[in-house]
C-alpha cells in the first residue's frame, strides 16, 4: 500500500491528521487522483462501508479543528447507483466536491434561489378540546391548567392525587416543515416527525387502557410499561392497525400517501393487530402492513435508520431518490417535480444532517450522480432534470 492509499485510508477512518488531509486535497485537484481515489474506494470498502458505525459529532469537531477555517468537510458517506448498473461511486466529505472540476458550476445552478427554502424547525398547532387552536413555535411560551409548551415541546402535568372521571382530547398537528415534542400525562414521551397528526387524551383514567391515534404521519413513542400504571396497557391506534404496548421505544410510520404502515420495534415488546391477525415483534424488527394485503410482514432491519430522524439526521440506505425526495420535501416544505420518471430509481445512500441547507444537500446528491442529475430551484419547487 503506497502512501496515498495509507492516507485514504486514514481519511475514511477519520484517522487522518493536518497535515495528510492538505495533501489528500491537494491530490484531489486533478482528474487522475479523483480516479485513483475512487478505485481504491470500491475494491477496497465497499463491502465493509456499512458495517462502520459513525459519530456525526466527533467527525464534525475533530475534521473542524484540521481543516483551515472557512472549509466545510463533513463526515459523510454518499454514494450514487441505479437499479440497473453495476458501478457505485462513493464520495466521502463536502471537500471532495470543493476539488472537483464542476462543484462550482453546481453552487451556482443549485442555489440559485435557495434562499426561499429553510430548513424546517419547532412547530406545531395545538387544537384544545374545545377547539381553540394554538400556535406552538420555537420561542414561544404557552401555559393553560396542566399543559405548558416552551415552543419545543408541549408537557402535560398529572396533578397529585387526581382522578378523570371523563377523558378530554387534545390534537397536536405537526405541519410541513415542522417537528416536535409531547410528553403526556402519564409520562409517554413521543417526537412527531413533519407532516402528522397525533390524537390524545390530556389525562387518563386509572383501570382503563391508555391509548392515542396517529391520525396520520410518523411518530417515535417512548412509553412507560403498564406496571407502573396499575396495569393499564398502551394503545397506538393509526389507519389499518391497532398497537399493543407493554413498555417500550418503537417508531410508526404512517403517512396519507403511503400504501404501508411500518411499525419498527427499538426495545422491549408491542403486539401489532390488523383485523384477526397479530404479529409480535422483537428489537430490531419491523413489521409491514398493507391495505391490500391481509398478512403482516415482519423483518429484520437496523433499526437506526429508521429512527435517524429523532436524532436530526437523515439516513438513507440504498433509498430510491423518488423516496428521498419525499422526505426532504416534508423537511424543507417544498414540490418535487422529477422531468424523467427514470430518475426516480437513482439509489443513494448517506447519512446527513437535518440543518443542513437543502441546496448543500442537493449539491452532494448531484456531484455523485455523474452528470445523470441536474437540479434547479424555482421558488419552492425542487426541478429534477
Amino acid at each position: 500500500m503506497n502512501d496515498i492509499e495509507k492516507i485514504i485510508v486514514k481519511y475514511i477512518n477519520q484517522e487522518a491528521n493536518y497535515s495528510e488531509l492538505q495533501i489528500l486535497e491537494k491530490f484531489l485537484r486533478n482528474k487522475n487522483g479523483i480516479r485513483i481515489f475512487n478505485q481504491f474506494v470500491k475494491t477496497q470498502y465497499i463491502s465493509t462501508l456499512f458495517m462502520v458505525e459513525y459519530d456525526i459529532n466527533k467527525a464534525k469537531t475533530s475534521i473542524k479543528s484540521k481543516l483551515k477555517k472557512g472549509e466545510r468537510l463533513k463526515r459523510l458517506r454518499l454514494y450514487r447507483g441505479m437499479a440497473i448498473a453495476a458501478s457505485v461511486i462513493l464520495m466521502f466529505g463536502t471537500a471532495f466536491y470543493f476539488v472537483s472540476s464542476g462543484y462550482q458550476d453546481n453552487i451556482n445552478k443549485v442555489g440559485k434561489e435557495n434562499h426561499l427554502i429553510i430548513s424546517g424547525t419547532d412547530k406545531a398547532i395545538l387544537t384544545l378540546e374545545n377547539g381553540d387552536e394554538v400556535v406552538l413555535e420555537k420561542g414561544e411560551q404557552f401555559q393553560k391548567d396542566k399543559v405548558r409548551s416552551n415552543g419545543e415541546a408541549l408537557v402535560y402535568d398529572k396533578k397529585q392525587n387526581e382522578v378523570v372521571s371523563q377523558q378530554q382530547y387534545n390534537y397536536l398537528t405537526i405541519p410541513r416543515g415542522g417537528q416536535f415534542f409531547v410528553k403526556l400525562s402519564d409520562g409517554t414521551e413521543i417526537w412527531l416527525n413533519s407532516e402528522t397528526k397525533l390524537k390524545y387524551p390530556t389525562a387518563f383514567m386509572e383501570g382503563i387502557s391508555r391509548e392515542v391515534e396517529l391520525i396520520y404521519g410518523e411518530a417515535y413513542f417512548k412509553v412507560l410499561p403498564s406496571t407502573e400504571h396499575k396495569g393499564s396497557g398502551f394503545h397506538v391506534i393509526s389507519k389499518y392497525q391497532e398497537i399493543n404496548v407493554l413498555g417500550t421505544e418503537f417508531n410508526v410510520r404512517a403517512y396519507n400517501n403511503d400504501d404501508v404502515i411500518a411499525t419498527t420495534l427499538v426495545e422491549g415488546a408491542i403486539k401489532i393487530q390488523k383485523e384477526n391477525i397479530t404479529e409480535t415483534l422483537k428489537p430490531n424488527q419491523q413489521a409491514i402492513i398493507s391495505s391490500k394485503s391481509e398478512k403482516i410482514l415482519v423483518n429484520e432491519i437496523d433499526v437506526s435508520q429508521e429512527i435517524s430522524w429523532v436524532n436530526g439526521l437523515f439516513s438513507f440506505n440504498e433509498k430510491p431518490l423518488e423516496e428521498i425526495m419525499e422526505v426532504l420535501s416534508r423537511w424543507y416544505n417544498t414540490e418535487v417535480v422529477f422531468e424523467n420518471s427514470k430518475q426516480k430509481k437513482f439509489v443513494f445512500t448517506g447519512i446527513l444532517e437535518k440543518t443542513e441547507s437543502v441546496d448543500g444537500i442537493l449539491r452532494l446528491i448531484e456531484a455523485t450522480s455523474e452528470n445523470q442529475l441536474e437540479f434547479e430551484i424555482n421558488g419552492n419547487i425542487i426541478i429534477i432534470k
